[in-house]
């Protein structure tokens, strides 16, 4: 009874934990999105969780977005670092069990096998030295299986680095959803990029085409004597301009499909490529409304923040244990013969089992001294994890004041380039017909020029702006890292289990 009543004390004992209480720090900001102005009013109900397919509808920049998702090389160095993670922490994790060893051995040893004496003695003494008996080889065989420095994590120190370490493993893992995240969003920026080029490059061989015909004319009405050599200089000026946007144009294209292919791993299809931004801005769908900040917390880089305030929490409960005694088993069970017929019998079985207890009397404060360094690390990690809900808020309101106003831009930018095409078309009428000067063409082809070029970049703005809306929120479930157990959702709860 008693040796069962110290054995359930000791499971009793080995359960404790000395790390603090897991409590997520409230979330340092407002409970809702700004409204005003320059923000679009969003309901309070919470946004359902988000795919890039239902964002990135175009079937060409779907298909670029899962080339990347399998061939990109920083994915495959995230992955390679959560194995990593994983693998440390399974060796931590065994630090908990008893390690069990094997051993077979054999010696040999020739020499004297001992004394049995050389006279008569008396009493119960020594009966004298005989001389050397038998001296010769001798074969010794033995057997062992054991289990060596088995510690009783009886204060949690053990518990507590494990813990840690599976912390760190799943903060490692947010952290390869962050690395894909971003990545689909690259992807989408960049296609997106290479179309507002296409264009630009669009208009610049337009008007470079334009700027030709009116040098003609005004070459063709220099000779005749109707127009002076200042207009025929003024349109070679617009022309070289546009020229040089054409090569500047066909260089930036190049460019954009260098950047995809790094994006994506491999070669690309051209076929997967849009042809203007006017083609490919409208298949990026806008976020559904119904925006609450509390979506914050299934960001990738938050919820790493998150797993590493764990992390450094549990670190405090093993420097807290670190104070106590350690207790350590030793059993090792055996046979050991001089003939290998009879190793296993019974005479020949041999065990031992022992335990020692280590406890530091002075080290100078360094045991007290580890105990503020991981307090103070946590407090560190608190910080962090209260930074990264706010920047993720910034990120998010940058994306809602510009997506308040950018329909409003596009509708403006849009008419002031009709405005200027339908001015530069009457213009070049009048000049024609000899009623309106040159000058007066040339000024409205370099403000139609102008407002084409302003419309593809605001046109660009708008479809990114939606591009940087779902990055910012970061609640993609596509890119969740499959794994048994909860996500750290609520407040004091368990650490989530590992994979199998």
């Amino acid at each position: 009874m008693k040796r069962a009543l110290t054995l359930l004390s000791t499971v009793a004992l080995a359960g404790c934990s000395m790390a603090p209480k897991d409590v997520r720090p409230e979330a340092p900001v407002p409970p809702s999105w700004p409204a005003g102005d320059s923000y679009l009013r969003e309901s309070e109900a919470t946004l359902p969780a988000l795919s890039w397919r239902e964002v990135f509808r175009d079937a060409r920049l779907q298909t670029l977005i899962e080339q990347a998702l399998a061939n990109n090389r920083d994915l495959r160095v995230a992955a390679a670092n959560i194995a990593a993670a994983r693998a440390q922490y399974e060796i931590q994790r065994g630090a908990q069990l008893p390690q069990v060893d094997a051993s077979l051995g054999i010696t040999e040893r020739r020499g004297n096998v001992g004394n049995v004496g050389n006279g008569v003695g008396t009493g119960t003494g020594n009966t004298g030295n005989t001389g050397n008996v038998g001296g010769g080889l001798r074969t010794n065989y033995s057997t062992q299986v054991g289990i060596t420095g088995f510690e009783l994590d009886l204060f949690g120190r053990l518990a507590s680095l494990t813990r840690a370490q599976q912390d760190s493993y799943f903060a490692t893992e947010a952290g390869a959803r962050a690395t894909r995240l971003t990545l689909v969003g690259d992807i989408a920026t960049a296609w997106l990029t290479y179309a507002s080029d296409a264009s630009l490059l669009a208009v610049a061989q337009q008007t470079a085409k334009s700027a030709e015909d009116s040098v003609r004319l005004t070459r063709a009405r220099l000779e005749g004597g109707v127009a002076p050599r200042t207009d025929l200089r003024q349109a070679e000026q617009t022309l070289a301009t546009a020229q040089n946007d054409v090569a500047r144009q066909t260089t930036a294209l190049a460019q954009d499909v260098n950047a995809l292919r790094l994006l994506a791993g491999s070669e690309i299809d051209p076929a997967l490529l849009p042809a203007s931004i006017e083609q490919a801005a409208p298949t990026i769908a806008a976020v559904p409304a119904g925006l609450d900040s509390s979506i914050l917390l299934r960001r990738p880089d938050v919820v790493q923040a998150e797993y590493q305030l764990r992390a450094a929490n549990a670190q405090i409960g093993a420097a807290r244990a670190a104070l106590f005694p350690r207790i350590s088993l030793t059993t090792v069970l055996g046979f050991a013969s001089t003939a290998l017929s009879s190793l296993f019998d019974g005479d020949a079985f041999t065990w031992q089992a022992g335990g020692t207890g280590t406890y530091s009397i002075f080290r100078g404060g360094a045991g007290r001294a580890n105990v503020r360094l991981s307090e103070a690390q946590q407090q560190a990690q608190v910080a962090n994890y209260e930074r990264a809900i706010q920047t993720a808020f910034r990120d998010v309101a940058n994306a809602l004041a510009v997506r308040g106003t950018i329909d409003a831009q596009v509708r403006a930018t849009q008419l002031q380039a009709d405005a200027a095409a339908d001015t530069f078309r009457l213009s070049e009428a009048r000049y024609r017909g000899g009623i309106d000067t040159f000058l007066q063409s040339l000024v409205s082809q370099r403000s139609l020029y102008a407002a084409q070029q302003q419309l593809v970049t605001v046109q660009l703005t708008a479809a990114t702006n939606r591009v940087n809306l779902y990055r910012a929120l970061g609640g993609d479930s596509q890119l969740e890292v499959t794994r048994e157990g909860p996500k750290p959702a609520d407040a004091g709860g368990t650490a989530p289990n590992p994979g199998g």
